[in-house]
């Protein structure tokens, strides 16, 4: 007993049953029901309709004896240093306690703060220059003989 295959849905055809259509350039497809032919002739896509065999070969319906569970690959978590911090270093900064931290903040506080009292008491000894005009501002313009400042 010969079964052929459906054209359009992709059913079985037993013998006896069924339609042919063979078209123009010879090419023959064949039917189980008018409903297929119908659809066919319509040109409608296979894929695209829900109860045919290509539709749900497609989007993975009713195969059930592959359920098995795809294995993920675990992702490895690599430590590395940063552009200028090496990791050393890091893992320091990360096992300190809080208390450690906020001693380092202040005495890094304290000395920005002394530094900038020396700053000052420098610029304090060191005096301003008198000018060396003596007599009333004039722009650039007016020292060319402009508008300038007369």
């Amino acid at each position: 007993m010969k079964v052929e295959i459906d054209s359009f849905s992709g059913y079985k055809i037993y013998p006896s049953r069924g339609r042919l259509f063979v078209r123009g350039d010879s090419k023959v497809f064949r039917f189980s029901t008018s409903k297929t032919e119908s659809l066919f002739l319509q040109r409608k896509n296979p894929r695209k309709i829900a109860w045919t065999v290509v539709y749900r070969r497609m989007h993975k319906k009713g195969i059930t004896e592959e359920v098995t569970k795809k294995r993920s690959r675990r992702t490895v978590k690599h430590q590395r240093g940063i552009v200028g911090a090496d990791l050393k270093s890091i893992l320091e900064k990360r096992n300190q306690t809080a208390q450690a931290r906020t001693q380092q903040r202040l005495a890094a506080i304290t000395k920005a703060k002394n530094e900038k009292k020396e700053k000052e008491t420098k610029k304090e000894k060191v005096k301003p220059r008198p000018s060396a005009q003596a007599g009333p501002k004039v722009s650039k313009q007016g020292m060319k003989g402009g508008k300038g400042g007369r």
